[in-house]
């Protein structure tokens, strides 16, 4: 019984610590432009994304892992913070602080579960596997999706490029090629409106 209830308390101390990703900022907006997200809301968003669009995936994907994958990308940034994509000095520093964060957080719940979702979390950063290229997919499509329907957003706040726009939406090529063509189509409507620059 003792074994049993130590195994909740960390599991529970767990889910106590990953509740301040609700507190995380990120620079992107809600789609409505009222405020800006925070990483849960996006973890959460991205999740449904994938029940959603699983059939524009690059491959036969499982979509139970990827979730889980989703569920977990984030958690890091409870440590680290939320890393502007486009921040060339901040994210210098990224992989470090994740990584730091990463052994810190997921060391919190039982051993086996740390290392499961540790794992979990490893591999989305490593986008290798399809399950992998698909979650990163979606990670990058909602900043588009957000960005489109804010007038340019971020992109536009942050003079950000087409060029750069294009290298950052790029696993989408591979992980959702399905949903390329509809990239294209919102990068080029940013461009010609002056929402992203040459």
């Amino acid at each position: 019984m003792q074994e049993s209830l130590v195994r909740l308390t960390r599991q529970l101390s767990f889910l106590v610590e990953v509740d301040k990703l609700k507190q995380v900022l990120r620079q992107t907006s809600l789609i409505d432009g009222s405020r800006r997200e925070n990483s849960a809301e996006h973890s959460w968003h991205i999740a449904l994304m994938a029940l959603v669009l699983a059939e524009h995936a690059g491959a036969v994907v499982n979509l139970h892992h990827v979730l889980v994958m989703l569920l977990v990308h984030d958690i890091v940034e409870v440590d680290a913070g939320d890393t502007f994509a486009f921040d060339i000095q901040a994210n210098a520093t990224k992989a470090e602080r994740e990584q730091l964060a990463a052994a810190r957080i997921f060391s919190l719940l039982p051993e086996e579960q740390g290392k499961l979702l540790r794992s979990a979390w490893d591999e989305f950063e490593a986008g290798v596997t399809a399950e992998a290229r698909f979650a990163n997919a979606l990670d990058r499509l909602a900043g588009l999706l957000s960005n489109q329907h804010n007038d340019g957003g971020t992109w536009r706040r942050h003079h950000v490029s087409r060029e750069a726009v294009l290298r950052r939406m790029e696993p989408i090529r591979e992980g959702a090629p399905g949903l390329w063509p509809f990239v294209m189509q919102v990068v080029d409507e940013a461009a010609a409106s002056g929402a992203l620059g040459a």
